[in-house]
């Protein structure tokens, strides 16, 4: 894999875009999985996630560069991701509130924010001790939310398909990490199995209650 294909996958699989890509593929690809709002509403959604989850934490880390906290977006270095990690983890706890609106927001939209709120600060805790990759805690929660979702039986098919493609797209990523040597291998295993044991744990836990 050449160093600008894997940047450029790096950057569209960023961490910070995943929620978004996930809530579109849930509230438009898949509309049957959840029923409110309905379809003509579902922008508001988006445009929670796309400001809690992309906006605010890209300009908190902006921000953090100012100040001298962050050398740049990239952060190379572990020191350098727990201020912007744990202010991404803020946001996202910010946006679970807001779509926590029984009657307005299916249950399910809060309880993907809430499982992904508690993925980065996972990861932030991790990363005060060891660099885990946090693309792979991102692609790793893709892959196992979808999965919960085709063996749930929502939209069988097109489910299927989404699930495939994430898993490949989370190879095509985790290898990029490796290209770019932003991270060893137990890194990018470790980001992988965080993201998708979270999910399928939260999701088990949710069946067995």
């Amino acid at each position: 894999m050449t160093r600008g294909f894997a940047t450029a996958l790096s950057a569209v699989f960023h961490p910070l875009l995943v929620p978004f890509y996930l809530f579109y593929i849930v509230c438009y690809q898949l509309p049957e999985v959840v029923m409110l709002p309905p379809l003509p509403d579902r922008w508001l959604v988006l445009a929670v996630v796309w400001g809690f989850t992309f906006v605010l934490p890209s300009l908190g880390t902006v921000v953090l560069i100012k100040f001298g906290l962050v050398d740049s977006l990239q952060m190379p270095e572990r020191e350098q991701r727990a201020w912007p990690l744990l202010l991404a983890a803020s946001s996202f706890g910010a946006a679970a509130w807001l779509l926590h609106r029984p009657g307005l927001f299916d249950p399910l939209l809060p309880r993907m924010m809430t499982g992904m709120t508690v993925a980065v600060l996972l990861t932030f805790l991790i990363t005060l001790r060891w660099k885990i990759s946090a693309h792979g805690v991102g692609m790793g929660g893709a892959a196992g939310l979808l999965a919960v979702l085709h063996l749930s039986g929502a939209d069988g098919g097109p489910t299927a398909w989404w699930l495939a493609g994430t898993i490949l797209a989370a190879g095509a990523v985790g290898s990029a990490r490796l290209a770019l040597n932003a991270h060893t291998e137990a890194q990018v295993w470790a980001g992988l199995a965080l993201g998708a044991g979270l999910v399928l744990g939260v999701s088990a836990g949710l069946a067995l209650g």
